[in-house]
């Protein structure tokens, strides 16, 4: 079983990231958005529902295309203490936990 954590930022690298959390075959797998802001899920603004679409998406692509289970969506790195990770990828080359 492999822990992976993905952290997603821009929304242009989102591609590249799904490649490499794909390449990497993982069994369950932890979704970190950067750089949004803590009250995203009660935001009905437009830039709130467009977040809650990208994140859905990706949600589904990352189970769809490798079979991972998502385990947990976090909006800031301090939701994650004492979480433990095989590897974390963000868009560029994976590096160990």
């Amino acid at each position: 079983m492999s822990d992976l954590l993905a952290i997603f930022g821009a929304p242009e690298a989102d591609a590249e990231l799904l490649s490499e959390i794909t390449r990497l075959h993982p069994s369950r797998v932890t979704v970190l958005m950067q750089d949004v802001d803590p009250n995203w899920a009660f935001d009905n603004s437009p830039e709130g529902t467009r977040l809650r679409g990208r994140l859905a998406e990706l949600l589904t692509a990352i189970e769809g295309r490798t079979g991972a289970s998502v385990a947990g969506m976090a909006g800031d790195r301090e939701q994650l203490q004492g979480w433990r990770f095989d590897r974390e990828v963000t868009g560029r080359s994976p590096v160990p936990a």
